[in-house]
């Protein structure tokens, strides 16, 4: 059995910095990925980040310059740095664990980025 569990979200000032994490328990391969999502309200939910064990990762362009995805392989922990956050940012933040057994989705967790 595998969990996720993600961690971080709140209330933040625009252009402060919030780091989420996603950790993943259980039965995990050696080869897996984690994927970051966003859903912010009234819009459909879009990947923000994806990483794989190795540490290979990728980032959506509008928020490269912003957000930074890494991850701790022993931990089994991936990690979403955001920096410079502005009110389009909210929204409610999820992550999953892909590997060949499937894929694992952790709660969401509530990101608001408001004055």
């Amino acid at each position: 059995q595998v969990e996720v569990v993600l961690s971080g979200g709140g209330l933040v000032q625009p252009g402060g910095s919030l780091r989420l994490s996603c950790a993943a328990s259980g039965s995990i391969d050696s080869i897996y990925a984690m994927g970051w999502y966003r859903q912010a309200p009234g819009k459909q939910r879009e990947m923000v980040a994806l990483i794989d064990n190795n540490g290979l990762n990728s980032v959506q362009d509008a928020v490269q310059d912003r957000f930074t995805v890494s991850i701790d392989n022993v931990k089994k922990t991936a990690y979403l740095q955001m920096n410079d956050l502005k009110p389009e940012d909210t929204a409610v933040y999820s992550c999953d664990l892909v590997q060949t057994s499937g894929t694992t989705w952790g709660q969401g967790t509530k990101v608001t980025v408001s004055s």
